[in-house]
């Protein structure tokens, strides 16, 4: 899983290989050690609905299982699922959620 954070802005891409453990009921994870000895971890699984949980460094993302089910039927696209979380006394984060296009040519149309 590939995680990328600007301003109020979220991406995660993930491979086929992670899109069929999601879709098993299985939790990605990407964990980063800093040389602090402070781990930051991201998480990533699917819900009933859009849900945000945890700190900072700490986080998991909750997609939603019907909206991922729609998306997954039109791979492979360029296209991403795009999702707003309202955040209190600030702009809501626009998240991008994707299948990396490339992986899913090679493996949907072999």
């Amino acid at each position: 899983m590939k995680v990328q954070m600007q301003g109020q802005q979220l991406r995660l891409r993930i491979s086929e290989a992670e899109l069929a453990q999601l879709q098993a009921g299985k939790t990605l994870a990407n964990l980063t050690k800093l040389p602090s000895g402070v781990n930051c971890l991201q998480a990533l699984k699917t819900g009933a609905q859009v849900r945000w949980t945890g700190t900072a460094g700490d986080w998991c993302f909750e997609l939603s299982q019907a909206a991922l089910e729609d998306y997954v039927s039109g791979l492979p696209c360029r296209d991403a699922l795009v999702f707003m979380m309202p955040v209190p006394e600030s702009d809501a984060i626009e998240g991008h959620f994707e299948v990396d296009v490339r992986d899913s040519v090679s493996t949907r149309r072999a």
